[in-house]
């Protein structure tokens, strides 16, 4: 990426805090304009900054920790699929089926049936490396595999 390109020291900070306040308030009604709004950037520089730093959208990142969320409400076993969807942030049902098999590989009804936490006695930094999410339908189809 040429210098001129990359974003400034003053914008990568206003993009941590954009991006701390989705890793806080992932299940709130959370859109593009309201996170420019909030480090005072337009909608189209702050998009366009995010990327350049962290190699995708603001949107892709929000979905990406709303599911990984999801992945351990279900993987806990004690809600419903549609408490888990409105738990996370997402106001449709079909979107959350569809977002959700589109970067885990299954749909969310076969992720919590597959019940028990494949990561139980795994160290939560190298477990959540391991359970991330898949990005643009790069997931296995078929059953997660447990490691």
């Amino acid at each position: 990426m040429p210098p001129s390109s990359a974003p400034s020291l003053r914008d990568l900070a206003l993009l941590r805090s954009a991006r701390d306040r989705m890793d806080r308030e992932y299940a709130r009604p959370l859109d593009v304009e309201a996170l420019a709004r909030g480090v005072h950037m337009s909608a189209g520089h702050f998009s366009r900054q995010f990327r350049r730093a962290y190699g995708e959208s603001p949107y892709q990142y929000l979905m990406t920790r709303r599911i990984e969320r999801a992945m351990a409400l279900l993987r806990r076993g004690d809600l419903s699929v549609t408490e888990v969807c409105f738990a996370v942030g997402f106001s449709s049902l079909g979107t959350f089926s569809t977002r959700f098999a589109e970067l885990v590989g299954v749909p969310p009804s076969m992720y919590r049936e597959q019940g028990a936490d494949p990561f139980e006695g795994m160290l939560p930094c190298i477990a959540k490396h391991v359970a991330r999410p898949v990005r643009n339908r790069e997931a296995p189809p078929g059953p997660v595999p447990v490691p």
